[in-house]
């Protein structure tokens, strides 16, 4: 059975996108000397909500879009056995688009 998370407030579930397993220069890397990537793929959007001076939040990211985030932000939890990351809209760096 499929878990579904919904995030509340301004906040964002992503799945971290792995990186190449190869180094540029043709060397495989363990998955100790791997850092963790910073770009992910927006699966969920929170609820939004009302800011300090009651603006409603509307958010700048899609589901779908490919983002890069800050490398220690968020709180990592396992959907369905999968690494996901809940955080804030603000620790979403930028939009990637290819």
């Amino acid at each position: 059975m499929a878990t579904k998370i919904q995030p509340l407030g301004a906040r964002v579930l992503v799945k971290r996108i792995e990186s190449e397993e190869k180094s540029a220069g043709g060397i495989y890397l363990p998955d100790t000397a791997k850092e963790k990537p910073q770009e992910a793929r927006v699966t969920a959007l929170g609820t939004g909500g009302k800011d300090d001076k009651g603006n409603e939040h509307t958010f700048t990211v899609k589901v779908g879009d490919v983002v890069l985030i800050s490398k220690y932000g968020g709180t990592e939890i396992k959907i369905d056995g999968e690494e996901n990351l809940i955080l804030s809209e603000s620790d979403i760096l930028a939009v990637i688009s290819k």
